[in-house]
């Protein structure tokens, strides 16, 4: 059984920095290619930050280039999302997501196209 389990979300103000972790179990992790994506109320999920199985390519949406950086530890089968310079925009619910590796990660953006999810944890950007 697939699990894939997000920590690390919270409350910071403007400017603050959070790191997310996903730790996953059930699959041969560096046979996937990891993801992080973000829900706002009553919208679809966006792409936010894709790695590819070794950790070596990355891929970002517009937005958040520059501020976060996506990781991989395939030793502990854990992805990371450092996100800095917070705004009040980026507060939504992110998801941790796996798809099979095999694929450009620039071609693998929509939620559709992943086939593991975590739970999600809230980010919260206050003003």
């Amino acid at each position: 059984q697939v699990q894939l389990v997000e920590s690390g979300g919270g409350l910071v103000h403007t400017g603050g920095s959070l790191r997310l972790s996903c730790a996953a179990s059930g699959l041969t992790f560096n046979n996937y290619i990891m993801a992080w994506f973000r829900q706002f109320p009553g919208k679809e999920r966006e792409f936010v930050a894709a790695t590819d199985w070794s950790g070596s390519r990355t891929h970002y949406r517009d937005s958040t280039k520059g501020r976060f950086t996506i990781s991989r530890d395939n030793a502990k089968n854990t992805v990371y999302l450092q996100m800095n310079s917070l705004k009040p925009e980026d507060t939504a619910v992110h998801y941790c997501a796996a798809q099979v590796a095999g694929w450009r990660i620039e071609t693998v953006t929509q939620a559709t196209e992943y086939k593991y999810w975590g739970q999600g944890t809230q980010v919260t950007v206050s003003s």
